[in-house]
């Protein structure tokens, strides 16, 4: 009996397929994407696909003009909407023309915080002119947050400058 015993605890083991063990591979391990911060996805879309943006001739100034937001505020303002109403109907004229929107935020709030209201600001521009008929295919946008200010100044003055979303074309 004791026999029989030790040999079925040698042999039975034995039979037994080990499980391998894997190594931790992290987030991509567990089919889950690492996190991006806002903003960044846009950085993707706008660096992709064709030649480089470039700001608008002096022609096209005049339809490429830069729109203004309130403080913490991404809805367009009237003002904001009479500038994207002659920019989509050059845009409609234009059909070959691509445009980058480009988020902005004053530099008052976190990184993270004004990097996802930038991209709030550029979508709220991109919704506008694709109801006005621009396919959505030929507007990117991204997100600079506080880092792109065009007035580096520390007062309302300066902030309600830095508070824009600024128009490039390809």
């Amino acid at each position: 009996m004791c026999l029989l015993m030790l040999v079925c605890i040698f042999i039975f083991p034995a039979g037994c397929t080990k499980k391998a063990v894997k190594k931790d591979t992290g987030l991509e391990g567990a089919g889950i994407e690492e996190a991006k911060r806002p903003g960044e996805e846009g950085l993707e879309e706008a660096q992709t696909g064709g030649p480089e943006w470039q700001e608008p001739t002096a022609e096209m100034a005049l339809y490429f003009k830069d729109i203004y937001f309130q403080y913490d505020q991404f809805n367009l303002t009237p003002e904001a909407k009479e500038t994207l109403n002659k920019l989509g109907e050059w845009l409609l004229k234009n059909g070959s023309v691509q445009v980058l929107i480009e988020g902005h935020c004053d530099e008052r709030g976190t990184d993270e915080y004004n990097l996802a209201l930038g991209e709030r600001r550029a979508h709220s521009a991109k919704k506008y002119l694709t109801q006005l008929g621009i396919d959505g295919d030929r507007i990117s946008t991204i997100s600079y947050g506080e880092e792109r200010p065009v007035d580096p100044g520390h007062n309302e003055a300066a902030w309600s400058k830095n508070r824009r979303c600024h128009f490039l074309y390809r």
